[in-house]
């Protein structure tokens, strides 16, 4: 039976009190807690990143029951984990003991005790894609479920894309404290100016081609063995 506007509005209530955006870890985590709190049938969740360079990681289990299943997905290259990070954004097996599609994978996630399950992509962008995976022990637990994945991926997408600004700006914020120590070393030992000092290490990260974060990490690394 899909869902009754009674039950997305309280699905909606539900995810605004669980998704609230803090670091990453902490939001993914939050995520697929609240996948197995908010969402029928739902009884384990993780969340798959792939990589720029194509590997796959999940992250946020709230089970170690679903370690060797995503590793399993990882390795056939096959199962709604898989797929939701690789193909569409939306896999759904409602048994994965008799879907043709996961010959390799379904016998051996049926041993482990699921039945059904589900991989609903999150986010894309230039450095990763990311998925949510569900998981359920009963057979057919995701079958008229489309409303409610829509809107719980809305949800999360929009907590994880605020808990990446702020990993980014620490991020910023923290490489630029990185080369204000540069800065001041250089300051320091060759008596000069900050502006010339600055454009020292500029001119040093061009010749040597690399980040001017390295530059400076590199200097406080010396000054600090000295």
């Amino acid at each position: 039976m899909a869902p009754t506007e009674p039950n997305i509005l309280d699905v909606s209530e539900a995810l605004l009190q669980r998704l609230t955006p803090g670091d990453l870890d902490t939001t993914l985590q939050s995520i697929t807690n609240a996948a197995v709190e908010v969402i029928t049938g739902v009884h384990y969740s993780s969340i798959t990143i792939r990589h720029t360079d194509g590997t796959l990681d999940s992250y946020a289990l709230t089970d170690k029951i679903l370690q060797p299943l995503d590793e399993k997905q990882f390795e056939l290259q096959e199962g709604p984990c898989y797929e939701g990070v690789t193909e569409g954004p939306y896999a759904v097996c409602s048994d994965l003991l008799s879907d043709e599609r996961y010959p390799n994978y379904g016998p051996f996630a049926a041993e482990a005790g699921i039945r059904s399950q589900a991989g609903i992509r999150l986010f894309e962008n230039n450095r990763s894609i990311g998925g949510l995976n569900i998981y359920s022990g009963d057979v057919g637990a995701f079958e008229d479920m489309d409303t409610v994945s829509r809107l719980f991926t809305h949800q999360a997408a929009v907590a994880l894309a605020y808990s990446m600004q702020i990993k980014t700006l620490n991020e910023a914020l923290q490489t630029r404290s990185r080369i204000g120590q540069g800065v001041g070393i250089v300051m320091e030992r060759y008596k000069i100016p900050e502006a010339q000092a600055f454009a020292f290490l500029t001119r040093l990260s061009q010749h040597r081609n690399v980040k001017l974060r390295r530059i400076a990490d590199e200097l406080i690394a010396a000054v600090s063995q000295s």
